[in-house]
């Protein structure tokens, strides 16, 4: 319950930080109405009061304005930050009629912290001066109206002054900085960009250009064989070789990308192509028994997509690593999981192994690990005390929306 609290306690302290403006000018208005009230209540100066020959609390205009002219002065400060107007303007007013000198503390300090008009905050300071003279004009020391000027004037000016250039300074460093990470952020996309190229061409020159010779030499060796085994055998490495053609045109095509900033999205194999992969490795000679459970349906095209995967590479594995051995797949289409496994028996000794082992990068299953992460699923592979092998991928069921949008983002973040 901890964690919880914590968190309510950190959404409560987020909401205060954002109406933080409107509790500061509440406190402005709680703070300053007692203040409001008795500089209206004072007696001796102000135009009303020395019209009246008589103190202003014994009038009957006393009542009223103690009520009026501090709620007024609330209800002005709540606005100060949008319509400073109303604050300056009944400050004055106070000032001039009551001599009362807290309104235009707040009200010259909010115009010259918030707005950046100088002429119209020289204008007000120079209106609420002439009140200040009509105001304190009976007042026989010349010092004293001095005085008034320079504590409700002049230091709430400065300080406002201050505040507000100190905010804004604040405002344009924010600015900068966030200048300056988009365009850390544009520096670093156009590197990612410039590498995938670099890739892409090496990728084109080496690995292309390798398959695409023994595309050339499977097919010569096709026609000239001298037997019908040698025939087939070399069509269907010459088929293979211009499907990994195909597909790597795909990738490259991904990394190069077109002018307008988008890859090429075409079809990549879903779990309805499981019946093709495994006929190929049935035709280059593997024992490879194939049974799916459960209800077979749409699921979303990450699901779908990465466990095509993870029986490609596990048949891939098992040609490599135990050719001519039986191999069972598996796919279980359950509630709420979708299960992939794939088994071979361990190699038969004196087999059909190859003289040379195929070379291999060792990145395989570690790319099938990342690949199953996104998903959201685990990946388990490793022998059986007899030697043989099986990888199990366990699948989260997301099922496919009728417009195909199911899992679109999760299938965006897994192929980058």
């Amino acid at each position: 319950m901890g964690w919880r609290a914590t968190g309510r306690v950190r959404d409560a302290w987020r909401r205060g930080w954002d109406r933080r403006h409107r509790i500061a000018d509440a406190c402005y208005a709680l703070f300053y109405f007692p203040f409001v009230a008795i500089g209206t209540a004072s007696p001796g100066v102000g135009l009303v009061k020395e019209g009246l020959g008589a103190p202003f609390p014994e009038s009957l205009l006393a009542v009223p304005a103690l009520l009026a002219v501090p709620v007024l002065f609330a209800i002005a400060t709540m606005y100060r930050r949008t319509r400073p107007v109303w604050l300056l303007g009944l400050s004055v007013a106070v000032l001039a009629l009551f001599g009362n000198i807290f309104p235009i503390t707040l009200g010259i300090y909010s115009y010259a912290a918030w707005f950046g008009d100088r002429r119209r905050l020289a204008a007000w300071t120079g209106l609420a001066t002439v009140a200040i003279l009509l105001g304190f004009w009976g007042v026989p020391e010349p010092e004293t109206i001095v005085s008034v000027i320079l504590l409700t004037l002049v230091l709430p000016l400065l300080a406002g002054l201050w505040a507000g250039t100190r905010r804004q300074l604040i405002v344009n460093l924010r600015e900068r900085a966030e200048r300056l990470e988009r365009e850390q952020h544009l520096m670093a996309e156009h590197a990612i960009t410039a590498e995938r190229s670099r890739i892409a061409r090496e990728m084109h020159d080496v690995v292309a250009h390798r398959v695409s010779l023994m595309v050339l030499h499977a097919g010569g060796l096709e026609v000239s064989a001298a037997d019908d085994r040698s025939a087939e055998t070399a069509g269907l490495i010459r088929t293979t070789g211009r499907e990994a053609l195909a597909e790597l045109r795909e990738i490259l095509g991904v990394l190069r990308e077109d002018a307008h900033g988008r890859a090429p999205t075409a079809p990549q194999p879903m779990l309805s192509d499981l019946a093709g992969l495994i006929g190929g490795s049935r035709a280059a000679g593997m024992w490879v028994e194939w049974s799916t459970t459960g209800t077979p349906r749409a699921l979303a095209a990450q699901v779908e997509r990465t466990a095509y995967r993870v029986v490609q590479e596990a048949l891939t594995n098992a040609a490599k690593h135990a050719p001519g051995s039986p191999v069972a797949v598996r796919v279980d289409y359950g509630e709420r999981d979708l299960e992939a496994v794939v088994t071979n028996e361990p190699p038969r000794p004196g087999g059909n192994a190859p003289r040379e082992s195929p070379p291999s990068s060792g990145y395989g299953l570690a790319g099938l690990r990342e690949r199953v992460a996104l998903a959201g699923g685990s990946l388990s592979a490793g022998p059986y005390p007899d030697g043989a092998w099986q990888v199990r991928a366990i699948l989260p069921v997301v099922e496919a929306s009728p417009r195909g949008g199911a899992g679109i983002g999760a299938e965006q973040a897994g192929e980058t």
